[in-house]
């Protein structure tokens, strides 16, 4: 039967690249323990101590005090045992590089501050319950104490972050955009406002029709509206004005006037609030983090319809 081989310290260093002093400081704290000594004393290491001693390294590296070390390599192993820990290790190293990536790239591309970074940095550390219940809360805020319909609010509060185990650049930078987004002052106070704006048209009796209008005609309105960007035209055009009209007789009430100056004002403000580019962003975002279809910009479209209401 052949020996096993193993090897000196120095050959050890040799093989690993770790210094000689740093393995026989693992060695003499008890994290890896010598295969064998020669007659001599010297200490000889064989093919799972090597293993057992890149599981070391990499779990330094990771951050790991050596009490938490030794509790990791408590129980014996085989070299396939340790390997398979080491890949483990090695998963979480990589997971952990990539959120400090998409920090930096956040702050190559803002110039941020030290106190951005650390937010950014907090952001991109957060576990799944805490990404879900950032959202949760938003939307709690944003309808508190008003009474909505709240079908709607349901769908709007379903789409949750939830990244994947291995995420991408683009994911991890869209969730802390997305994070930011959700906290920024300025897009809390529109969405307030225009959940303020519902719950005002509900107890006026006004909420209805022109709801169920804009979700019955919307894809038309959108699509038409898109042909005419495309073509050129004008929102003062016929193909505008047209437009423009159809949208007011669906969504007017019977005591208003579709044709009324002021009542368009008040649909073009409307079409103006609700199609605000950071209510789009909002769900572009979360497209991009939950690797769903991408959210195509509605903006072209929703300004001509705007424009083509204001005459």
């Amino acid at each position: 039967m052949g020996t096993t081989a193993t090897f000196t310290i120095g050959e050890l260093a040799r093989r690993t690249g770790l210094p000689v002093k740093t393995i026989r400081f693992y060695s003499d704290e008890g994290l890896l323990p010598p295969t064998e000594r020669t007659d001599a004393g010297y200490r000889l290491y064989d093919a799972a101590a090597m293993a057992r001693l890149e599981l070391v390294r990499t779990l330094r590296e990771l951050g790991l005090g050596l009490a938490d070390v030794s509790a990791a390599l408590a129980r014996p192993a085989t070299v396939g045992e340790l390997a398979t820990r080491h890949v483990e290790a090695l998963d979480e190293q990589i997971r952990r590089l990539r959120l400090r990536r998409a920090v930096l790239r956040a702050v190559a591309k803002r110039n941020s501050e030290l106190e951005e970074v650390n937010l950014m940095n907090r952001l991109a550390s957060m576990s799944d319950e805490e990404r879900k219940r950032l959202v949760d809360e938003f939307w709690d805020e944003m309808v508190a104490g008003l009474d909505v319909d709240q079908e709607f609010y349901r769908r709007m509060r379903a789409g949750k972050p939830e990244l994947p185990d291995d995420p991408s650049p683009e994911q991890l930078e869209a969730w802390i955009e997305f994070a930011e987004l959700v906290q920024d002052p300025s897009f809390r106070a529109l969405i307030r406002g225009m959940s303020e704006q519902q719950s005002q048209q509900i107890k006026a009796g006004e909420f209805q029709q022109p709801t169920d209008a804009w979700e019955r005609n919307w894809p038309d309105w959108m699509a038409r509206a898109e042909t005419a960007v495309q073509a050129g035209d004008s929102p003062t055009s016929e193909a505008g004005q047209t437009l423009a009209s159809d949208i007011a007789a669906a969504t007017a009430r019977p005591d208003q006037d579709p044709a009324s100056p002021e009542f368009r004002t008040e649909m073009a403000d409307r079409f103006e609030t609700s199609g605000d580019p950071r209510a789009e962003r909002y769900w572009q975002l979360l497209a991009t983090i939950n690797g769903w279809p991408p959210v195509q910009t509605a903006q072209p479209a929703v300004r001509f319809m705007v424009a083509a209401l204001r005459g």
